[in-house]
């Protein structure tokens, strides 16, 4: 056995087990061995019978003297009841619905036992306790109970108690066949466990000090080896070439002096630091941080201007086919005397324009597009996601003949891997990444899961903005709103209605398939649409968006919304799911009505306010939730207190955690080290561990083990 040995394998384990262990993510036995516990429960405190208190948590061991199985009439329960006694005094078990222990424990076993000793009518008694039995000469090796014990997440019939079986039979077989990731130095400068005994001591801890200690190193440990990564990928894109681009500043300047606003300080200091980084030879990687409405979109334009005014390509990357629709219409407008060729691919609507021919729109097919692209006949391509993807004879990828500048809206993570499909065969260089987000990363993220990008950070919304008034909506209160709404709509202004995400597993009316499929949120969506249009504001127009509408049907729902045209503009209040979470531009948009806003993070709230808020007209939020608890009242008030992005992320990570905040459950990052991703001490701890060692062996050469634990953690993590 050695830690790469797979699941099924292992004896105890089989067919069935290694379908459970997979919902956990266990493949193997490293993966059984870093399935860490969650929390402990403390059965060390052993006592004689006679000295067990009610309200106590103790455990107990002695021989069975009696044990019957029997069925209560009243609640149709079954009940398995024992006498268990030593040396000073006897004392009741008892089990319930567990009539199968009858066959386990016979009278004359030994048993140890652990829980909490509760008051009955008859006397103190201990129902439902942890148990196994003993045997001589073993009395020391007990697994669940008299010791402290550890509690796992766990999965639809895979215990705690299960996990603790099998870890500690492969901890007796491979201790000493661990290799310890670690290299020694950083073991002895912080004062670290070795792996053998850190392991031991969090699955079968001597003592809560221990458990600690081991938590304590492995949570450096998985920290490590993310800033390891960080630092190797930041290492490897200073080593590729890119194009380099001066700043043509008599084309910028132009474009400057052509908008119909001021460019705000942010906007200046960003643009500055992008184009200082096209200079360079080596690829850019720099996310772009900014509010909703703080004008990213501007930035980026200068940065695509200057790549095609150096002679070369561009691309705009963006999740859905609506928001490259918008970021066309935006940006063609901004680029408009420029005569440029630009391209749009969504798949489903591909359009080539040209300013250089004189041509406004030709309906183009995707492979003429796509030849356009490799012969260097489009200055700048914008779609979505499907641009890197394909590749194949029915849907070929796009590959560029000079492209120089990548841009990605809404920061899906895009590495060099990425970068590499949109190049021609023939082409040299890697392009220049720049990756746009209104999601403020707070500063322990910036260090570690976004660390090998470049930060700009646009702190200032333009001038003339009013600040959007936010309201927390009790039940009682929401035909009061209503009321209001309807004067907004009345003087000329539109409506979001924003549905919240369904917890599935309380929907029992939802197919399986269908819940997998998305169509939850879509019912949602219905049944709110049906009450709105009907009962709410039947004297109003209507509208429904979701993500499973064809593209055509959402295109034409957003230009029934956001036509800027009175007379043609057709929908009045719009219901939809989180599809308009990104992007979506209705300046004429007041109000932002957000149903079960307790089931969204703050970060999201206020990506979902920032879609009102965005003309010289006042703008208001009104947040509904049934929600009772104490929790959900301080999260949403945090929303109306507070106007800053930055510090709203900052309340969102230590609420829920890095793992929600930024949906990287499925990353490969442990559950760990998850947790540890919120201690600033720790990470800069990390970070110059980390940054020593590549310093002095960049290509860890010196530390074999470690390379080969970085190589095999960097393929795990999913950072490009």
């Amino acid at each position: 056995m050695d830690p790469s040995t797979l699941v099924e394998n292992l004896s105890h384990v089989g067919v069935i087990y290694k379908k459970r262990l997979k919902r956990l993510g266990i493949k193997n036995v490293q993966d059984l061995l870093y399935h860490f516990p969650y929390r402990y429960e403390d059965f060390s405190n052993v006592k004689k019978i006679a000295e067990a208190r009610a309200g106590e948590q103790c455990s107990l061991q002695g021989k069975i003297l009696e044990i019957e199985s029997s069925r209560t009439w009243k609640k149709k329960m079954s009940l398995t009841t024992a006498l268990v006694g030593d040396e000073s005094g006897a004392l009741r078990i008892v089990w319930f619905n567990q009539p199968y222990l009858i066959k386990m424990i016979k009278q004359g076993d030994f048993l140890s036992l652990s829980g909490k000793i509760l008051q009955g009518k008859d006397g103190i008694y201990l129902p439902n306790p942890s148990f196994e039995k003993m045997y001589q000469g073993e009395e020391n090796s007990l697994t669940h109970t008299a010791r402290i014990i550890s509690v796992y997440p766990e999965t639809e019939n895979l215990s705690s108690r299960w996990l603790r079986y099998v870890i500690k039979s492969i901890l007796s077989e491979i201790k000493n066949s661990v290799k310890d990731p670690l290299p020694e130095e950083i073991r002895k400068e912080y004062g670290f466990l070795g792996i053998s005994k850190a392991l031991q001591q969090i699955h079968f801890p001597d003592s809560l000090e221990l458990a600690k200690k081991a938590k304590e190193r492995f949570s450096f440990e998985n920290l490590f080896f993310l800033e390891l990564a960080v630092l190797r990928y930041r290492m490897r894109l200073s080593s590729l070439k890119a194009p380099q681009l001066s700043i043509r500043l008599e084309y910028i300047q132009k474009f400057t002096k052509s908008l119909p606003f001021k460019l705000t300080d942010s906007q200046k200091k960003t643009a500055w630091q992008i184009l200082k980084d096209l200079e360079k030879p080596r690829p850019m990687n720099r996310l772009l941080q900014g509010d909703v409405g703080s004008g990213k979109t501007v930035v980026a334009a200068i940065a695509v201007l200057n790549a095609i005014k150096n002679g070369y390509q561009a691309v705009l990357m963006a999740p859905t086919e609506v928001l490259v629709k918008q970021h066309f219409n935006t940006i063609w407008k901004l680029l408009n005397n420029f005569k440029l060729d630009v391209g749009l691919l969504t798949g489903k609507e591909d359009k080539f324009f040209s300013k250089k021919l004189k041509t406004d729109s030709i309906e183009i097919s995707r492979k003429k597009l796509l030849e356009k692209a490799k012969d260097g006949k489009i200055d700048f391509l914008i779609g979505t996601h499907a641009l890197i993807q394909g590749g194949g004879k029915r849907s070929p990828g796009v590959k560029f003949k000079n492209l120089a500048l990548a841009v990605v809206d809404e920061q899906h993570r895009f590495g060099v891997e990425q970068r590499a499909k949109l190049l021609a065969d023939d082409s040299s260089g890697t392009p220049h990444l720049l990756s746009m987000t209104a999601t403020p990363i707070p500063r322990t993220l910036a260090l570690t899961v976004y660390g090998d990008l470049d930060l700009s950070l646009i702190t200032e919304l333009p001038k003339g903005r009013k600040k959007i008034i936010t309201e927390i909506v009790l039940p009682e209160e929401r035909e009061k709103t209503y009321r209001f709404v309807k004067k907004e709509v009345k003087k000329g202004r539109q409506v979001f209605v924003l549905c919240p995400r369904i917890e599935l597993s309380q929907r029992e009316d939802i197919p399986e398939e269908e819940k997998l499929q998305g169509w939850a949120e879509v019912k949602a969506v219905k049944q709110e649409y049906e009450k709105l249009s009907k009962e709410v504001f039947p004297e109003f127009n209507v509208g429904m968006m979701h993500g499973k509408l064809p593209f055509k049907e959402k295109e034409r729902i957003m230009k029934d919304f956001s036509n800027p045209v009175s007379k043609r503009r057709k929908i009045d209040i719009l219901v939809s799911t989180s599809v308009i979470e990104v992007g979506i531009d209705v300046p004429n948009a007041t109000v932002m009505m957000i149903e079960g806003a307790d089931r969204f993070g703050l970060a999201q709230l206020h990506q979902f306010r920032g879609r009102v808020g965005r003309s010289e007209y006042q703008s208001y939020c009104f947040l509904f939730s049934d929600s009772p608890s104490r929790k959900t009242e301080l999260r949403l008030k945090a929303l109306v207190d507070c106007e800053s992005g930055f510090k709203l992320a900052e309340k969102d990570l230590e609420i829920r955690g890095p793992g929600d905040f930024i949906g990287i459950r499925q990353s490969g990052i442990a559950d760990l080290a998850m947790k540890s991703l919120g201690d600033v001490a720790l990470i800069e701890k990390t970070r110059k561990a980390a940054k020593e060692i590549i310093e002095k062996d960049p290509g860890l050469k010196n530390h074999p083990d470690l390379k080969a634990k970085a190589d095999a953690f960097q393929k795990r993590i999913h950072l490009e």
